[in-house]
């Protein structure tokens, strides 16, 4: 028998399909994960807060294989996994459709000014005209991060007719190179982050980057906060040197009540709810799990995997 220590909130979706060679032990807090941890061979621990994780992770002596149902674990204690060749699976790709969603939303409701549209609702006023003039059609996009979500990004911004050239090591099927992308960025229309948080994308997007871009540059960022250097990214707009910033992610989160973020006019911020903006989540990690299951009992690779010494 193998044990996994699981949370009660999953419980539903994958007891009736666990295999006869584990022993599921289920927890409702964190202190009966912590105290059922060093139990576990198995070990799917997440909570709302990288906190409670970490500590569960730290005491769970025993683990083989971490499942989580989050992207980025960048927060967990990655030294100590790779130090126990504990094998992690992660969310990646399960939240791909609905922020690739949120991503043309973002994009729309900047482009046609739609904010402004809701807020004349609010008082009752009828609109003479469009308060956002801009189409999608035949603008360009540099798309740096071309995971689950920024294939599925591609493909949803070139139905709108949109050339969207990719960031990828290869530079194959006309992508640009990671040496490449800085030097074009007066070339596109929208830049999109969907990279993971790792010391090679920090503030990858900072003051010298800003600069590069065309005036009516629109940043799109549904990645990490830390990937962009906020204090650059407010100065750039406040002096109106891109025309604005769709921020799904900020540094720090949640972003206090008094940054000036908040307050600027072409800044919108949207709280980090792009992954939660659907019900299949659960469903789909769940149907992730129980196939991983399988894999591993064959003695097969279990997927997809995150590399603790790369952070993604």
């Amino acid at each position: 028998m193998t044990t996994a220590v699981l949370s009660v909130l999953i419980r539903p979706l994958v007891e009736p399909r666990l295999p006869d060679w584990v022993e599921p032990l289920w927890f409702a807090s964190k202190e009966e994960a912590i105290e059922l941890a060093p139990r576990a061979e198995i070990g799917w621990f997440d909570f709302n807060q990288p906190g409670p994780m970490c500590e569960v992770v730290a005491a769970a002596t025993n683990l083989k294989w971490l499942n989580s149902i989050y992207a980025g674990l960048d927060f967990l204690p990655l030294d100590l996994l790779e130090e126990r060749g504990t094998i992690v699976t992660n969310g990646a790709g399960i939240n791909a459709i609905t922020i690739a969603e949120y991503v043309v939303m973002l994009m729309l409701t900047h482009a046609k000014g739609y904010r402004d549209v809701v807020r004349a609702q609010d008082r009752h006023e009828w609109l003479q005209d469009s308060p956002g003039k801009r189409e999608l059609a035949g603008e360009r996009v540099l798309l740096l991060g071309l995971g689950a979500i920024g294939q599925l990004v591609k493909t949803r911004l070139e139905a709108f007719d949109m050339e969207v050239v990719p960031v990828r090591r290869s530079g194959a099927d006309g992508a640009l190179k990671p040496d490449e992308w800085r030097g074009k960025l007066d070339a596109f229309d929208w830049v999109v982050l969907a990279v993971p948080s790792t010391p090679e994308t920090h503030h990858m997007i900072g003051a010298d980057e800003l600069a590069a871009m065309k005036a009516n540059a629109v940043l799109v960022n549904i990645a990490r906060g830390d990937v962009v250097d906020q204090d650059a990214l407010v100065e750039a707009l406040q002096a109106r040197r891109i025309e604005a910033a769709l921020l799904d992610v900020t540094d720090p989160e949640p972003l206090p009540e008094d940054h000036p973020l908040w307050s600027l006019e072409n800044a919108q911020i949207t709280m980090h709810l792009s992954g939660r903006a659907q019900t299949k989540m659960f469903q789909r990690s769940a149907d992730r799990f129980i196939a991983n299951l399988a894999s591993w009992h064959a003695g097969e690779p279990v997927e997809p995997r995150f590399d603790p010494a790369l952070g993604y």
